[in-house]
Protein backbone atom coordinates (compact mmCIF):
# COMPACT_ATOMS: atom_id res chain seq x y z
CA UNK A 1 0.00 0.00 0.00
CA UNK A 2 1.35 3.58 -0.78
CA UNK A 3 2.20 5.43 1.65
CA UNK A 4 0.21 9.25 2.54
CA UNK A 5 2.66 11.79 1.24
CA UNK A 6 3.21 14.64 4.10
CA UNK A 7 0.95 17.69 2.38
CA UNK A 8 -1.67 15.24 2.80
CA UNK A 9 -0.92 14.03 5.95
CA UNK A 10 -0.51 17.68 7.39
CA UNK A 11 -3.85 18.63 5.63
CA UNK A 12 -5.48 15.71 6.99
CA UNK A 13 -4.25 16.81 10.15
CA UNK A 14 -4.45 20.64 9.84
CA UNK A 15 -5.48 23.01 12.58
CA UNK A 16 -8.49 24.14 11.50
CA UNK A 17 -10.20 20.71 10.57
CA UNK A 18 -10.24 19.82 14.69
CA UNK A 19 -8.70 16.63 13.80
CA UNK A 20 -8.46 15.21 17.26
CA UNK A 21 -10.14 15.08 20.10
CA UNK A 22 -11.65 17.80 22.72
CA UNK A 23 -9.54 18.67 25.54
CA UNK A 24 -11.14 18.36 29.10
CA UNK A 25 -11.47 22.12 30.51
CA UNK A 26 -10.51 23.39 33.61
CA UNK A 27 -13.54 24.21 34.99
CA UNK A 28 -15.45 20.96 33.55
CA UNK A 29 -15.27 19.23 37.03
CA UNK A 30 -17.20 21.93 38.63
CA UNK A 31 -19.93 22.30 35.68
CA UNK A 32 -20.22 18.51 36.42
CA UNK A 33 -20.63 19.28 40.15
CA UNK A 34 -22.96 21.93 39.68
CA UNK A 35 -25.64 19.90 37.36
CA UNK A 36 -25.39 16.52 40.08
CA UNK A 37 -26.32 19.24 42.94
CA UNK A 38 -28.96 20.26 40.87
CA UNK A 39 -30.43 17.52 40.15
CA UNK A 40 -30.30 16.70 43.77
CA UNK A 41 -32.07 19.59 44.71
CA UNK A 42 -34.59 18.43 42.44
CA UNK A 43 -34.86 14.74 43.01
CA UNK A 44 -33.17 14.03 39.89
CA UNK A 45 -30.94 10.26 40.67
CA UNK A 46 -27.35 9.71 39.76
CA UNK A 47 -28.39 7.73 36.82
CA UNK A 48 -30.86 10.42 34.70
CA UNK A 49 -28.21 12.74 34.96
CA UNK A 50 -25.02 11.17 34.18
CA UNK A 51 -27.28 9.80 31.48
CA UNK A 52 -27.62 13.28 29.92
CA UNK A 53 -24.06 14.35 30.38
CA UNK A 54 -22.82 11.30 29.36
CA UNK A 55 -24.40 11.51 25.85
CA UNK A 56 -23.51 15.63 25.79
CA UNK A 57 -19.97 14.71 26.52
CA UNK A 58 -20.00 11.63 24.03
CA UNK A 59 -21.80 14.19 21.47
CA UNK A 60 -18.65 17.10 22.37
CA UNK A 61 -15.99 14.26 21.30
CA UNK A 62 -13.86 14.81 24.90
CA UNK A 63 -13.04 11.33 26.63
CA UNK A 64 -11.07 13.40 29.18
CA UNK A 65 -13.91 15.00 30.37
CA UNK A 66 -15.71 11.70 30.42
CA UNK A 67 -13.06 10.46 32.97
CA UNK A 68 -14.01 13.53 35.05
CA UNK A 69 -17.63 12.51 34.65
CA UNK A 70 -16.87 9.25 36.31
CA UNK A 71 -15.04 10.99 38.97
CA UNK A 72 -17.96 13.21 39.92
CA UNK A 73 -20.44 10.53 39.72
CA UNK A 74 -18.82 7.78 41.70
CA UNK A 75 -17.71 10.44 44.17
CA UNK A 76 -21.68 11.35 45.18
CA UNK A 77 -23.46 9.69 48.16
CA UNK A 78 -25.28 6.77 47.58
CA UNK A 79 -23.33 6.50 44.30
CA UNK A 80 -23.94 3.16 42.18
CA UNK A 81 -20.71 0.68 42.55
CA UNK A 82 -17.75 2.44 40.13
CA UNK A 83 -17.86 -0.85 37.62
CA UNK A 84 -21.94 0.07 37.15
CA UNK A 85 -21.63 3.91 36.89
CA UNK A 86 -18.88 3.31 34.22
CA UNK A 87 -20.87 0.54 32.78
CA UNK A 88 -24.23 2.87 32.40
CA UNK A 89 -21.33 5.39 31.01
CA UNK A 90 -20.14 3.15 28.48
CA UNK A 91 -23.94 1.46 27.49
CA UNK A 92 -25.07 5.23 26.82
CA UNK A 93 -22.06 5.99 24.74
CA UNK A 94 -22.99 3.00 22.54
CA UNK A 95 -26.46 4.57 22.57
CA UNK A 96 -24.99 7.69 20.86
CA UNK A 97 -24.18 6.18 17.33
CA UNK A 98 -27.99 6.33 16.79
CA UNK A 99 -27.91 10.08 16.81
CA UNK A 100 -23.83 11.50 16.62
CA UNK A 101 -22.78 8.51 14.23
CA UNK A 102 -19.55 5.73 15.24
CA UNK A 103 -16.65 8.14 15.02
CA UNK A 104 -17.34 9.61 18.23
CA UNK A 105 -18.41 6.48 19.77
CA UNK A 106 -15.27 5.04 19.02
CA UNK A 107 -12.89 7.88 19.75
CA UNK A 108 -14.52 8.57 23.10
CA UNK A 109 -15.31 5.06 24.64
CA UNK A 110 -11.93 3.42 23.45
CA UNK A 111 -10.27 6.62 25.46
CA UNK A 112 -12.45 6.11 28.22
CA UNK A 113 -11.25 2.44 28.64
CA UNK A 114 -7.76 3.56 28.49
CA UNK A 115 -8.12 5.95 31.17
CA UNK A 116 -10.14 4.22 33.63
CA UNK A 117 -9.13 2.15 36.53
CA UNK A 118 -8.07 -1.41 34.97
CA UNK A 119 -9.90 -2.97 38.03
CA UNK A 120 -12.91 -1.27 37.47
CA UNK A 121 -13.29 -1.55 33.54
CA UNK A 122 -12.45 -5.26 34.40
CA UNK A 123 -16.09 -5.70 36.43
CA UNK A 124 -18.06 -4.43 33.84
CA UNK A 125 -19.80 -7.25 31.58
CA UNK A 126 -17.33 -8.04 28.75
CA UNK A 127 -19.84 -10.53 26.27
CA UNK A 128 -21.46 -8.70 23.77
CA UNK A 129 -25.37 -8.74 24.06
CA UNK A 130 -26.49 -7.81 20.47
CA UNK A 131 -25.51 -10.40 18.54
CA UNK A 132 -28.12 -11.34 15.86
CA UNK A 133 -29.09 -14.74 15.38
CA UNK A 134 -32.03 -16.94 13.58
CA UNK A 135 -33.91 -17.45 16.66
CA UNK A 136 -33.79 -14.07 17.96
CA UNK A 137 -33.70 -11.56 15.41
CA UNK A 138 -37.74 -11.55 15.27
CA UNK A 139 -37.62 -10.71 18.91
CA UNK A 140 -35.34 -7.90 17.94
CA UNK A 141 -37.62 -6.52 15.46
CA UNK A 142 -40.67 -6.56 17.69
CA UNK A 143 -38.83 -4.22 20.53
CA UNK A 144 -37.60 -1.72 17.80
CA UNK A 145 -40.90 -1.67 16.57
CA UNK A 146 -42.47 -1.08 20.36
CA UNK A 147 -39.86 1.43 20.88
CA UNK A 148 -40.40 3.38 17.28
CA UNK A 149 -44.31 3.03 18.08
CA UNK A 150 -43.50 4.24 22.20
CA UNK A 151 -41.48 7.65 20.49
CA UNK A 152 -43.66 8.53 17.94
CA UNK A 153 -47.62 7.81 18.89
CA UNK A 154 -50.02 8.63 17.18
CA UNK A 155 -47.82 9.44 14.54
CA UNK A 156 -45.63 6.33 14.11
CA UNK A 157 -46.97 4.99 10.94
CA UNK A 158 -47.67 8.43 9.22
CA UNK A 159 -43.64 9.00 9.91
CA UNK A 160 -42.17 6.08 8.67
CA UNK A 161 -44.46 6.31 5.65
CA UNK A 162 -42.33 10.03 4.83
CA UNK A 163 -39.08 8.57 5.61
CA UNK A 164 -39.68 5.99 3.36
CA UNK A 165 -40.42 8.65 0.55
CA UNK A 166 -37.28 10.09 1.05
CA UNK A 167 -35.62 6.30 0.62
CA UNK A 168 -36.89 3.09 0.90
CA UNK A 169 -34.53 2.02 2.56
CA UNK A 170 -34.56 4.82 5.73
CA UNK A 171 -36.92 3.35 7.50
CA UNK A 172 -36.03 -0.05 7.62
CA UNK A 173 -32.49 0.66 8.20
CA UNK A 174 -33.85 2.84 11.32
CA UNK A 175 -36.04 -0.05 13.01
CA UNK A 176 -33.71 -2.89 12.19
CA UNK A 177 -30.57 -1.00 12.81
CA UNK A 178 -30.85 0.72 15.49
CA UNK A 179 -34.29 1.17 17.42
CA UNK A 180 -34.54 -2.61 17.08
CA UNK A 181 -30.60 -3.46 17.80
CA UNK A 182 -29.17 -0.84 19.66
CA UNK A 183 -32.06 1.85 21.39
CA UNK A 184 -34.20 -0.82 22.72
CA UNK A 185 -31.78 -3.05 25.25
CA UNK A 186 -31.19 -6.40 24.85
CA UNK A 187 -33.60 -8.88 27.03
CA UNK A 188 -31.41 -9.54 29.83
CA UNK A 189 -31.12 -8.81 33.42
CA UNK A 190 -27.61 -7.08 32.97
CA UNK A 191 -27.93 -3.93 35.71
CA UNK A 192 -26.58 -2.40 32.62
CA UNK A 193 -29.99 -2.32 30.65
CA UNK A 194 -30.24 1.68 29.97
CA UNK A 195 -34.09 1.44 29.59
CA UNK A 196 -36.63 3.75 27.95
CA UNK A 197 -36.57 7.07 30.15
CA UNK A 198 -32.52 7.24 30.09
CA UNK A 199 -32.85 6.06 25.93
CA UNK A 200 -34.78 9.47 25.74
CA UNK A 201 -32.62 11.37 27.79
CA UNK A 202 -29.78 10.34 25.77
CA UNK A 203 -31.20 10.99 22.49
CA UNK A 204 -32.62 14.29 23.64
CA UNK A 205 -28.70 15.33 25.27
CA UNK A 206 -26.98 14.36 21.79
CA UNK A 207 -29.18 16.29 19.14
CA UNK A 208 -29.34 19.46 21.47
CA UNK A 209 -25.49 18.85 22.08
CA UNK A 210 -25.30 19.00 17.96
CA UNK A 211 -27.16 21.97 17.08
CA UNK A 212 -29.35 22.17 14.10
CA UNK A 213 -32.10 19.28 14.35
CA UNK A 214 -34.79 21.25 16.34
CA UNK A 215 -37.43 18.48 15.33
CA UNK A 216 -35.68 15.69 16.51
CA UNK A 217 -35.29 17.18 19.93
CA UNK A 218 -38.61 18.25 20.10
CA UNK A 219 -39.73 14.51 18.50
CA UNK A 220 -37.63 12.96 21.65
CA UNK A 221 -39.07 15.38 24.28
CA UNK A 222 -42.64 13.89 23.51
CA UNK A 223 -40.50 11.07 23.26
CA UNK A 224 -39.45 10.98 26.82
CA UNK A 225 -42.93 11.99 27.82
CA UNK A 226 -44.88 9.45 26.18
CA UNK A 227 -42.70 6.68 28.07
CA UNK A 228 -44.67 7.90 31.35
CA UNK A 229 -48.00 8.16 29.32
CA UNK A 230 -47.50 4.60 28.09
CA UNK A 231 -46.56 2.26 31.02
CA UNK A 232 -43.46 1.72 28.92
CA UNK A 233 -41.24 3.30 31.55
CA UNK A 234 -40.65 0.02 32.96
CA UNK A 235 -37.66 0.46 35.31
CA UNK A 236 -37.92 3.11 38.42
CA UNK A 237 -35.96 6.03 36.94
CA UNK A 238 -35.57 8.68 40.48
CA UNK A 239 -36.78 12.00 39.41
CA UNK A 240 -38.10 10.55 36.03
CA UNK A 241 -41.36 11.53 35.87
CA UNK A 242 -40.48 15.45 36.80
CA UNK A 243 -37.82 15.25 34.30
CA UNK A 244 -40.89 14.02 31.65
CA UNK A 245 -42.52 17.73 32.94
CA UNK A 246 -42.56 21.20 30.92
CA UNK A 247 -40.21 22.06 33.97
CA UNK A 248 -37.94 19.37 33.95
CA UNK A 249 -37.26 19.35 30.26
CA UNK A 250 -36.09 22.74 30.21
CA UNK A 251 -33.85 22.03 33.21
CA UNK A 252 -32.31 19.31 30.85
CA UNK A 253 -31.87 21.42 27.69
CA UNK A 254 -30.21 23.98 30.02
CA UNK A 255 -28.09 21.43 31.93
CA UNK A 256 -27.21 20.27 28.45
CA UNK A 257 -26.02 23.53 27.45
CA UNK A 258 -24.20 24.30 29.99
CA UNK A 259 -21.74 21.53 29.55
CA UNK A 260 -21.83 22.65 25.66
CA UNK A 261 -20.82 25.76 26.80
CA UNK A 262 -18.27 24.99 29.17
CA UNK A 263 -16.98 21.90 27.06
CA UNK A 264 -16.64 24.58 24.28
CA UNK A 265 -15.47 26.96 26.94
CA UNK A 266 -17.76 29.78 25.47
CA UNK A 267 -17.41 28.52 21.86
CA UNK A 268 -20.23 25.96 21.29
CA UNK A 269 -21.06 22.86 19.91
CA UNK A 270 -18.03 20.92 18.00
CA UNK A 271 -20.60 18.96 16.49
CA UNK A 272 -21.40 20.79 13.16
CA UNK A 273 -20.29 23.96 13.16
CA UNK A 274 -17.10 22.95 14.99
CA UNK A 275 -14.45 25.63 16.76
CA UNK A 276 -12.00 26.01 13.51
CA UNK A 277 -14.77 28.23 11.51
CA UNK A 278 -12.52 31.16 11.94
CA UNK A 279 -9.01 29.45 10.89
CA UNK A 280 -10.34 27.71 7.99
CA UNK A 281 -11.68 31.58 6.97
CA UNK A 282 -8.42 33.03 7.96
CA UNK A 283 -6.40 30.49 6.07
CA UNK A 284 -8.50 30.66 3.01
Amino acid sequence: MSKLSEPLKQLINASHALPGTLKAPPSIRSTYQRIASSAKDRGVGIPAWLTISTATTMTMNSPQSMIELFNVASSQPSAPSPPDTAGLMREVGLKCISFNGIPRTINVLGAFREGMPKDVFDKIPSAPSRKLTAENIDDSLARGRKLWDSVYKPFEDKLLDRLGQSHPNLPVHIINGHYSNLLSDPPNDSPLRVGRVLTSLTGISCLRAQTGVGPQVTSHVFGLRKAFQDGSAEREVEGGEWLASDEGNQWILNSIDEIVQALGEGKGTTFAPGMGTEKLKAKL
